[in-house]
């Protein structure tokens, strides 16, 4: 296929270099410059889209994808796909395909889970709204890009699959991050709560496969001294997508109020930016009761 991808920042570029490796045409473009491995660089979004029998779009929030889609759509091919892979809003998922559909195009809203070492190693979990048509056609490069991607509905069902993963995520790393700083301060061994709860009810993706605590369970970026694999800030992100869902479906999430608060507060006025999502340990640490 001739593919245009605009976005290539840390998720873009190698997405962007796997599926020119995989034999695909692709043509990129990013505001910022930047390039990706076997990838032709076009000008602007019309040369990068122009032709393209899949446009796919990696970017930073759901007014961009407009922006894009609004410079973007008027230049495809009628029956091509407009596939973005970005975590934005309903919203904005779901009035972009439109436009896309209006335009005779294909159109499927795509975020993914695994991070950029995911994106590196084209191990990307995708969730997917759109037409079945739609993720017919994207189907093939999600072979190349990922190890599974789940047809969720509708448009903007991808959207709200992210939205709602990445609330779960948040709100359990807070409290695996809790438990551990409540171990410390009990004088129980971390290794020996890993050992009872990542094999107890207590059990989760947060303790078992990317523990916050340093020397713990699988190596995680606690061992690298919390350098993102997600970073907190992008979680941060996340959950202000998860309560603007909420409040617009009029859905109660105290929960994922809590900790977008808490997130926005270890981002914004501590010292969570620029860290990994699970540094929310050390910050219990030094903290006592409320």
């Amino acid at each position: 296929m001739k593919i245009g991808f605009i976005g290539l920042g840390n998720m873009g570029a190698p997405m962007a270099a796997n599926l020119a490796a995989a034999g695909h045409d692709v043509v990129g473009f990013d505001v910022a410059g930047t390039t990706a491995k076997g990838v032709r660089v076009a000008c602007d979004i019309a040369a990068a889209v122009d032709g393209a029998d899949v446009v796919t779009s990696m970017l930073p929030n759901g007014a961009i994808l407009r922006q894009v889609g609004e410079q973007a759509i008027p230049h495809m091919t009628p029956g091509a796909l407009f596939m973005d892979c970005s975590t934005v809003d309903v919203d904005s998922a779901r009035d972009v395909a439109k436009a896309a559909e209006n335009a005779g195009l294909l159109s499927v809203d795509a975020p993914v889970s695994g991070g950029i070492g995911g994106a590196s190693a084209g191990t990307l979990t995708f969730m997917a709204g759109g037409s079945a048509d739609a993720f017919a056609k994207a189907a093939p490069l999600f072979d190349i890009m990922g190890q599974k991607a789940v047809h969720c509905g509708d448009a903007g069902a991808g959207q709200a699959a992210k939205i709602c993963n990445n609330m779960i995520l948040g709100a359990t790393m807070i409290a695996t991050c809790e438990a551990f700083a409540l171990a410390d301060k009990l004088s129980l061994d971390r290794q020996k709560m890993f050992d009872v709860v990542s094999t107890s009810s207590g059990y989760s993706w947060t303790m078992n496969a990317y523990c916050p605590a340093p020397g713990v369970g699988p190596s995680s970026p606690a061992d690298n001294d919390y350098t993102p694999g997600f970073a907190a800030e992008l979680m941060l992100k996340d959950l202000g997508l998860s309560q603007q869902a909420a409040r617009s479906a009029d859905a109660d999430t105290p929960m994922g109020a809590l900790a977008l608060a808490l997130y926005k507060q270890f981002v914004e006025n501590e010292d969570g930016l620029g860290k990994d999502f699970s540094a929310m340990l050390p910050r219990f640490e030094k903290r006592g009761a409320n």
